[in-house]
Formats: C-alpha cells, sequence, structure tokens
C-alpha cells in the first residue's frame, strides 16, 4: 500500500499543484508499528525512494486521548460506516480552500480515485 499511494499522491500531486493542490503527510505508527523509524528516518525513505515534493510532517498519533487536534478535527465529520477512528495508515481527507473537510476516503482507497473530486474542488470540472 505504501507504494502505490506514494506513486499516485505524487502523481496527483505533480498534475495539480499549480492549480492549488497540497498534499499533506503525516505519518503514524498506531497501526501493527507500521511507522518504526524516526521522523528523519520516514522522511528520507520517502523523498529518497519516491521523490516526493510535498511536506512530510513528524509522526504524529490520529486516534485516542493523544490524537493530533488536527486529526481530531478531521475526524469530526459525519462519516458514516467510517465512525471516528483512522483505521490505518494512508486515510485520505479532501480538505477545501477554506479549511473545511469536504470528504474522507479509506486507506485502500486509490490517490487516483480521487482525482474526479479534487478537479470538481478545484474548478476544473
Amino acid at each position: 500500500m505504501t507504494n502505490s499511494n506514494y506513486v499516485e499522491l505524487n502523481q496527483l500531486f505533480e498534475k495539480y499543484k499549480d492549480k492549488g493542490l497540497e498534499i499533506l503527510a503525516f505519518p503514524c505508527n498506531q497501526f501493527g508499528e507500521e511507522e518504526p523509524g524516526s521522523n528523519d528516518q520516514i522522511q528520507e525513505f520517502v523523498c529518497t525512494r519516491f521523490k516526493s515534493e510535498f511536506p512530510i510532517f513528524d509522526k504524529i498519533e490520529v486516534n485516542g486521548d493523544s490524537a493530533c487536534p488536527l486529526y481530531k478535527f478531521l475526524k469530526s465529520g459525519k462519516w458514516g460506516i467510517f465512525g471516528d477512528d483512522i483505521q490505518w495508515n494512508f486515510a485520505k481527507f479532501l480538505i477545501d480552500k477554506d479549511g473545511q473537510v469536504v470528504d474522507r476516503y479509506y486507506p485502500t482507497t486509490s490517490p487516483l480515485s480521487l482525482e474526479r473530486d479534487i478537479r470538481k474542488l478545484i474548478g476544473i470540472v
């Protein structure tokens, strides 16, 4: 899942960064210890292996009492079958230019499948 997500996120970023798309990555080690490296090691891995140009932030917690305030906000929407908790790494949120959460996607959702929603949000329909 790591390879396909970063490859496809890079494709979307390259295609739409000049149209206002921002991608922010927040590693988390709450799921089967999938991110055991230090922040520097994670950044080195992503930037070297995948040549990602979007920001890779320090590791955070996304669930529980210690969840990062950003993720508490992102999860505050009405998500139906999702519930509140993030199920695994690579959960995706689409945020509009005013900072409002527009949609939430499963970790297994291909980033390229978000392209229609991204185009609509940035006005390229």
